[in-house]
C-alpha cells in the first residue's frame, strides 16, 4: 500500500517537470508510505512519477518504486497489491525471456504481465489497485484502477498538462491547479454523501471510475475504457440447492482470505463482533501458528442510538484464541480528530463511521499490525441490510400496472398533509416516473429537501434536475447486462458502482491510510463478487431472512450466537453527541459557511441542525469543513 503521484507534459505545452515539483505533489502523500520516497523523471522532463512506500510485500530496497523494467522502457508507481503475484511470476518465467531485479515483488510482476500481454495483463491481477505505467517507446500513459474500486485514483487536465495521484491533495500542489467548487457534484453530493464518479467536488479534478483504464499519449489524446463489469463475468447458478450454494460462497470467501493473509508484514483484523468481522477472523485464524490479532472500537457510554458490540467483540476473540485489543471513544475524541479527518478525506465522505476506522486504525499500528482485514461488502452481495425488505417490496410494488393517476393523487395528497420533502413522497415520486425506487443505500436528502436546503442561486440553477443523472448510466448498464433483473440485484449492482467505491471504500482507504495501515476487504474479491452475482435472488431471500445464504455458508465456521444475534451497523452516537459541545460547534461552522459563501440557504440550514438537532446536519458540517479547509 502506497501513494502514487505523476504528471505528463503534453507535446505542446513548454512547462518542464522538476523534481521540487513532483517531489512536493509526492511528499503530501507521506502519511501513505512512511517507508521510503522515490522520484523519476524523464529526460526530457515530460513525465514523472513519485512515490511514497508502505512496504508490505518484498521489504527490500529493490522493490522501491517508481520501479522500471529491464531496459527502462517500461516505468510503474503502484498502489496497492497483487495477491497473485506468485503465480503469475510462475506463468512469466514458463515463458521465458525475463530477467527478475527483485526476489518476490508484486510491483515488478506487473511490469513484466504488461510487457508480456499489454493491456489485458490485468484480467491476470488478483487484488487491489491503482497504477501509473509509463510506455517510453509508445510515449502514452496507462492510468488503471481496480475491478472494485477499492484502491483511488485522480487526476487532473489542466495547463497543458495530466497530473494525477492516489489522493487530491497532492494535485493541490501544483500552483497551477485551480479551486473551486463544482457545483454540479454538490447537488450530487447532497443527495449521496459522495459524488459519483468521475467527477470529484473540486472543479477540473476528476477520479477514475473501478474497472476502468485511461491511455494518455504524448499530444493529449485520450481513450478511457471500462475493462470489467461484473455481469460480463457471471454465471446463473440456476437449479442448485441451498446448501451447494452456501458451499461454493463459503469455498469461494476461505479462499479470498488465504489470499489476503499474503504478506512480509504482521497482518490482523478489524472485529465488530457482526458476522462480517466474525467471518474474517475465523478464517483467517484456520492454519495459523500464532493467534489472530483482532483489534475493534467501543464508546465511554451506552447510547440509544448506538450501543456498543465490545461484549459481542470479545466473544468471537475468545473463540477464536485471538491476541485482542480494543480502544474506547469519547465525544473529546472526535472533536479533536476533526481537522485532520477532513484533511485526510480530501472530499467530504460524510460517515461519521471515518472517525472509528481512523482509530482502529491507528489501534491496530500502534499494536505493530501494519495489515487489517475488514468486512464491506458482505451487506451489499447477500442483502445484509435490514432496510432492504422495505426496498425490495416497493420495488416489487412499482411494478404493477398501477394507473399513474393514482400515484400523482398519492403525491398531492402527502404534499397537502406536509410530507412533500420527505422519502415517503420522494419513493412514490420515482415510482410515478417508472424509475427505480431504490438510489442507493446512502442516500442523505430527498429531492424537495436538498432543494430547499440550496441557496436560492442554486435552487434556480437546478430547477428541475434530480439526483437520477447520476443514477441512470448505472441503471442502463443493469438493464443491458444482468442476467436476473430482480430489484435484489439492482440494488447489489447500484452500491457495488457507486455506494462502495466512492463512500465505504474511500472512508476506509484514506482513514486507514492516514495512520499508515493497510486495510484488505476478502468480500470484495472481484472472484467472489462475481459467484454472489451469480446466485439468484430467490436463494439470498429465503423467508425474508437477511444474509440467508451467508449465514448458512459460516454456520459452523462462527458461533450461531453471532449468526442469530440482531443486526447492528458499525456506527457512531452522532444523535446525542449533537446535543452538545458537537451541536453548538456545528452550528457555528455552519453559520460561517453560510456567511461567506452563496451554497446553503441560512434559514433551512438552521432549522435542520438548530431547531431539529437532525443527525444529518453531519452531512453539511462535512461539507462546510472542507470548504474552509480546502476552498476558504
Amino acid at each position: 500500500m502506497c501513494g502514487l503521484v505523476g504528471a505528463l507534459v503534453f507535446d505542446q505545452s513548454a512547462f518542464r517537470l522538476s523534481e521540487s515539483y513532483l517531489a512536493r505533489m509526492r511528499d503530501s502523500l507521506s502519511h501513505r508510505g512512511p517507508d521510503g520516497a522515490g522520484l523519476w523523471i524523464d529526460r526530457d522532463h515530460r513525465m514523472g512519477l513519485g512515490h511514497r512506500r508502505l512496504s508490505i510485500i518484498d521489504l527490500a530496497d529493490a522493490a522501491a518504486q517508481p520501479m522500471p523494467n529491464e531496459d527502462e522502457t517500461l516505468w510503474i508507481a503502484f498502489n496497492g497489491e497483487i495477491y497473485n503475484h506468485a503465480a503469475i511470476r510462475r506463468e512469466l518465467n514458463d515463458l521465458g525471456g525475463h530477467r527478475w531485479r527483485t526476489d518476490h515483488s508484486d510491483t515488478e510482476v506487473i511490469l513484466h504481465a504488461f510487457e508480456t500481454w499489454g493491456i489485458d495483463c490485468v484480467s491476470k491481477l488478483r487484488g487491489m489497485f491503482a497504477m501509473a505505467l509509463w510506455d517510453t517507446r509508445r510515449r502514452e500513459l496507462w492510468l488503471i484502477r481496480d475491478r472494485i474500486g477499492v484502491k483511488p485514483l485522480y487526476y487532473s487536465l489542466h495547463h497543458g498538462r495530466l497530473t494525477f495521484a492516489s489522493e487530491i491533495k497532492a494535485l493541490l500542489e501544483d500552483p497551477d491547479q485551480p479551486r473551486a467548487l463544482h457545483e454540479d457534484s454538490l447537488f450530487q453530493y447532497l443527495s449521496f454523501l459522495a459524488t459519483p464518479a468521475p467527477q470529484t467536488l473540486f472543479d477540473g479534478i476528476k477520479k477514475l471510475p473501478g474497472g476502468t483504464w485511461l491511455r494518455v499519449r504524448a499530444d493529449g489524446t485520450m481513450e478511457e475504457h471500462r475493462y470489467w463489469d461484473v455481469w460480463d463475468h457471471t454465471t446463473p447458478l440456476i437449479g442448485h440447492s441451498d446448501a451447494d450454494l452456501a458451499a461454493l460462497v463459503l469455498e469461494k470467501l476461505r479462499e479470498s482470505v488465504a489470499f489476503r493473509k499474503v504478506s512480509d508484514v504482521p497482518v490482523g483484523v478489524f472485529l465488530s463482533g457482526g458476522i462480517d468481522s466474525s467471518t474474517n477472523a475465523a478464517l483467517f485464524s484456520q492454519g495459523e501458528a500464532r493467534p489472530v490479532r483482532t483489534f475493534t472500537i467501543g464508546y465511554d457510554a451506552e447510547y440509544p442510538s448506538y450501543r456498543n458490540e465490545l461484549s459481542h467483540a470479545r466473544f468471537m476473540a475468545g473463540q477464536v484464541g485471538a491476541e485482542h485489543h480494543e480502544r474506547l471513544l469519547s465525544l473529546d475524541d472526535l472533536i479533536e480528530f476533526l481537522p485532520r479527518m477532513v484533511a485526510l478525506q480530501d472530499e467530504p465522505i460524510a460517515d461519521p463511521v471515518c472517525v472509528p476506522v481512523y482509530y482502529v486504525s491507528e489501534l491496530a499500528r500502534r499494536h505493530g499490525v501494519i495489515v487489517c482485514q475488514v468486512g464491506e461488502g458482505a451487506d451489499e452481495l447477500f442483502w445484509g441490510y435490514p432496510g432492504w425488505k422495505t426496498f425490495r417490496r416497493l420495488e416489487l410494488w412499482n411494478r404493477w400496472p398501477v394507473p399513474s393517476l393514482f400515484k400523482r393523487m398519492g403525491l398531492q395528497g402527502l404534499h397537502w398533509i406536509g410530507q412533500g420533502d420527505t422519502f415517503h413522497y420522494e419513493r412514490l415520486r420515482r415510482g410515478s416516473l417508472k424509475q427505480p425506487v431504490f438510489w442507493g443505500g446512502a442516500e442523505a436528502f430527498p429531492e424537495a429537501l436538498k432543494q430547499r436546503l440550496l441557496s436560492p442561486r442554486l435552487q434556480n440553477r437546478f430547477r428541475g434536475r434530480t439526483s437520477w443523472d447520476a443514477i441512470r448510466p448505472i441503471h442502463e448498464r443493469f438493464t443491458s447486462r444482468a442476467w436476473e433483473q430482480g430489484p435484489l440485484h439492482w440494488m447489489s449492482y447500484l452500491d457495488l458502482n457507486f455506494r462502495l467505491p466512492e463512500l465505504l471504500l474511500m472512508r476506509v482507504d484514506k482513514m486507514s491510510m492516514g495512520a499508515g495501515l493497510e486495510a484488505r476487504v476478502p468480500f470484495l474479491d472481484h472472484e467472489f463478487v462475481q459467484l454472489a452475482l451469480s446466485i439468484p435472488e430467490a436463494a439470498k431471500t429465503r423467508g425474508g431472512v437477511v444474509k440467508t445464504l451467508l449465514k448458512q455458508a459460516v454456520r459452523g465456521v462462527i458461533p450461531d450466537a453471532i449468526i442469530d444475534r440482531p443486526k447492528q451497523g458499525f456506527g457512531v452516537p452522532v444523535h446525542e453527541w449533537m446535543q452538545g459541545r458537537l451541536g453548538t460547534l456545528m452550528q457555528a461552522r455552519l453559520s460561517e459557511f453560510c456567511d461567506q459563501t452563496d451554497i446553503l440557504d441560512r434559514a433551512a440550514v438552521r432549522e435542520l441542525v438548530q431547531e431539529h438537532r437532525d443527525p444529518r446536519g453531519w452531512y453539511l458540517f462535512n461539507l462546510a469543513l472542507w470548504w474552509k479547509h480546502y476552498l476558504a
